[in-house]
């Protein structure tokens, strides 16, 4: 769900006032999901697969034409059952892994904190790393469908803002998209970046205006 022009206008008003008293440029973006996550069906697939001869060791029934179990049929076609039942659980689990949300919901949070991160690194490079003269853009980002965010800061501020000051920022936009007010929790996350650049490179005469203050939804 995009989110309303309301929403939009309040965060590009954070990110003006933000950067009111600092030298520092914010970036906000939202993205409906940072991955396909194209590679979870397979993994889930494969394991449907190697699932079938462990139940068919544990219990020759579970194959339909072993009534009597190992004795009848031969192996021969014992081995045969086992691999189309392999073929069909994969396949089935495979396909049914299509819907995203399926994808998302049986993908660790480990590996989607990863995809998250590395999809804000990717964006950030395009629309803030070294497109301010003093290196002090800061992309703030916020993945929808792992409902995750992540914040990456230029060159200048990097060695100076620590990842856990941060902490504040992240806390209250999380907050507010658990409770479904999205547009809230970036201006608030943008409020509480603004707080802490504007610390170590406040605003100065030279100042102007670098990068765009719109919200920027892909």
């Amino acid at each position: 769900m995009r989110l309303s022009a309301a929403e939009h206008k309040a965060v590009s008003e954070a990110v003006a006032a933000a950067e009111v008293e600092t030298d520092g440029e914010i970036v906000t973006m939202i993205a409906p999901v940072s991955d396909a996550y194209r590679d979870v069906p397979p993994q889930y697939g494969l394991l449907a697969a190697l699932l079938v001869p462990a139940l068919v060791a544990i219990d020759p029934a579970f194959l339909p034409f072993t009534s009597d179990g190992w004795a009848a049929p031969d192996e021969r076609l014992v081995l045969l059952g086992v691999m189309v039942l392999q073929v069909i659980a994969f396949l089935t689990v495979r396909y049914a892994l299509a819907r995203q949300s399926w994808r998302l919901w049986l993908t660790p949070k480990a590996t989607k904190r990863r995809r998250v991160r590395a999809r804000a690194i990717e964006l950030f490079r395009v629309a803030a790393e070294r497109r301010t003269a003093k290196r002090v853009g800061v992309l703030l980002y916020l993945s929808m469908g792992e409902r995750m965010a992540e914040i990456v800061a230029d060159a200048a501020i990097h060695p100076k803002v620590p990842p856990e000051r941060w902490g504040d920022a992240m806390a209250a936009l999380i907050s507010e998209v658990h409770d479904g007010r999205t547009g809230a929790g970036m201006a608030a996350a943008v409020g509480a970046i603004g707080a802490i650049i504007a610390e170590h490179f406040p605003k100065t005469d030279t100042d102007t205006n670098e990068l765009p203050d719109r919200l920027i939804e892909l």
